[in-house]
């Protein structure tokens, strides 16, 4: 765990060509003057094959919550992060939405191209929530496109993040082996239910997509003394864009954000604060952190040979 001011940024860049292309052109001038005054820490090296993203990673490291891969336990912390108790059950994110269905694979849109409201999210946990209760598996309504699940099931089964399936072909990520066929045998049944559902004939009517399946992602227990730093501050503006694959967006975002929070840390580095800055990809992520005097001139003198572009490339 962390003191001072940290923020932490997912998807700060990704291995798609598009963005690749689009960092060439990107300008960070408050990233570029940070990472040139703070020293190297923590590298997570990943790759673009783990359940669970880089920067869940990140968090769970700066959180105090071990856990393999695919088991963070990130429902139930986020629970604790507004000031609900988890308990010690496992706990997960159950995400209804639509997957495609190609030639000898299924893609899964992401979840907020079903534009789905409450009372039709409702509608539909209300007719799967005896199926998920068969299995020992207790449903409740967050969000139109986050439920929140309990049950023993979810402390065992590795689950792949929402963020590495969406826009993506979902047949690598689906639940492996025997304990993952109760999972899976699940969401067969609740593509035959929401096939026909009420809900889905309706939105079918109106030129919406229908919810067709679910995704189970942030499964896990939470540790009893798990709990954020005061100073970690997690910054999703990049997220929805470049899961999108929208990468002009994506880069406008990072500006935005280069000029607000890297701007901010900036100052509180000036002002001799201890702060820390933490870079995720689809890959891995890398930590850099207040150092000395002599450490930031050395510093200044290596990444005036390495672009800040060059170093999110990297991730």
């Amino acid at each position: 765990m962390s003191d001072g001011a940290h923020l932490l940024i997912p998807f700060a860049a990704s291995g798609e060509p598009g963005c690749r292309e689009t960092l060439e052109g990107l300008s960070l001038p408050h990233l570029e003057r940070l990472l040139a005054r703070l020293a190297p820490a923590e590298a997570d090296a990943g790759d673009e094959h783990s359940l669970s993203m880089p920067h869940e990673r990140a968090v769970a490291r700066e959180c105090g919550m071990a856990a393999p891969d695919g088991l963070l336990p990130f429902a139930a912390w986020e629970m604790r992060r507004a000031g609900r108790d988890p308990g010690a059950a496992p706990r997960a994110w159950v995400t209804p939405c639509h997957w495609r269905v190609g030639t000898g694979h299924v893609f899964m849109l992401h979840p907020q191209e079903l534009q789905l409201d409450a009372q039709e999210s409702q509608a539909l946990l209300a007719a799967m929530q005896p199926y998920f209760e068969q299995d020992g598996l207790r449903l409740a309504y967050e969000a139109p496109t986050r439920w929140l699940a309990e049950g023993d099931l979810f402390g065992r089964l590795p689950c792949a993040s929402l963020d590495r399936v969406v826009g993506r072909v979902i047949d690598p990520w689906m639940p492996k082996g025997d304990s993952g066929k109760p999972l899976r045998r699940l969401q067969q049944e609740m593509q035959m239910l929401l096939y026909t559902h009420p809900v889905n004939e309706e939105r079918s009517r109106g030129g919406q997509l229908p919810v067709n399946s679910f995704w189970v992602s942030g499964n896990g227990a939470l540790p009893a003394d798990a709990a954020p730093p005061s100073g970690l501050r997690l910054a999703n503006s990049l997220r929805d864009a470049a899961l999108l694959r929208d990468w002009r967006a994506w880069a406008s975002a990072w500006q935005q954000l280069d000029g607000g929070e890297c701007a901010r840390l900036a100052k509180a580095l000036d002002e001799g604060q201890p702060v820390a800055i933490t870079l995720c990809g689809d890959r891995r992520s890398r930590t850099w952190r207040s150092a000395g005097g002599e450490w930031r001139r050395r510093l200044a003198s290596v990444f005036s040979r390495r672009r800040s572009i060059d170093l999110l490339a990297d991730l």
